[in-house]
């Protein structure tokens, strides 16, 4: 059975824009999508008196919510196959409790409260940084959204835990038929040899090809297996929230991993992570790495 990409929808500009997005990728990787939206308005009429005879506006509210949802899903492509229902619990648990049987959560930037081009909403940012799957946050201009531009770009890291993120943006860029852009940034250490340029120089180079090697090592297993996916490493200097934020500008999907250290709680997620969530040009691609 395919595991299908979900959906978190609440009515908003910005859910109806990732519903757009999902109904998308979902073609492009032959998955169905299952669209839920999380209402607690039973648990609050659970505690009333059960004399009223017509139905509560907040359940009303959520079946035209999800039906919605599901209509404009199946006009945006019929083929997909697309499903939906109302769950009685707040958002951010409803969605990481479908994440365990899912290909990738998929969310909007903003809730209902949320107005557009501000920082990440609660609900987003709680999800990317403790589900146990993928999640696709979306947002950023138009273009990107739309996959203009033909390019995937994954941030690389420690080959040792980052290959499923490798993996995943290969995919991506694979479905898509697009060009994947491998990054790692570098820097060479502010106090390397600041008296002497050249050698300053010959460690720049150093670094940037400890970086090149680093790329192709986390690249080798996934280029074999994607032989189709057209792929430049680009070994960058400077910090890597920087670098991956200006690739994003010029990007379809942005892939980065979060770390996820058995036995804690909380958001886990890191500085990287976290500011292309809130900051990115394109949509972004949040796939777990165990320790």
């Amino acid at each position: 059975m395919q595991l299908p990409l979900v959906v978190g929808v609440d009515g908003s500009d910005s859910s109806l824009q990732a519903l757009d997005w999902a109904v998308d990728e979902a073609a492009r990787h032959g998955l169905p999508v299952r669209l839920i939206h999380a209402s607690l308005w039973e648990r609050y009429e659970a505690a009333r008196p059960s004399l009223r005879t017509d139905r509560p506006a907040e359940e009303i509210m959520a079946e035209h919510i999800i039906a919605s949802a599901v209509e404009r899903a199946r006009l945006r492509n019929p083929e997909v196959k697309v499903s939906g229902d109302v769950q009685p619990d707040d958002a951010v648990s409803t969605l990481l409790h479908a994440g365990s049987e899912s290909y990738a959560l998929v969310t909007g930037s903003r809730g209902r409260g949320g107005i557009a081009g501000l920082l990440l909403g609660s609900v987003s940012l709680a999800v990317a940084a403790r589900a146990v799957c993928p999640v696709i946050v979306v947002r950023g201009a138009e273009q990107n959204r739309q996959g203009l531009f033909g390019r995937v770009v994954v941030g690389v890291g420690d080959p040792a835990t980052g290959a499923g993120v490798v993996r995943f943006a290969f995919r991506a860029a694979e479905a898509r038929g697009s060009a994947l852009d491998a990054v790692r940034a570098w820097r060479s250490p502010a106090h390397e040899h600041v008296d002497h340029p050249l050698l300053a120089d010959d460690a720049a180079g150093a670094h940037e090809e400890r970086a090149a090697t680093h790329l192709t090592d986390a690249l080798d297993q996934a280029m074999r297996e994607h032989p189709e996916v057209r792929v430049r490493r680009r070994p960058v200097e400077g910090p890597a929230h920087r670098v991956l934020l200006h690739a994003s500008a010029e990007a379809d999907l942005i892939v980065v991993g979060a770390l996820r250290r058995h036995g804690h709680f909380g958001l886990q997620l890191g500085r990287v992570a976290h500011a292309l969530l809130h900051y990115s040009t394109c949509p972004v691609a949040v796939v777990p790495r165990r320790t």
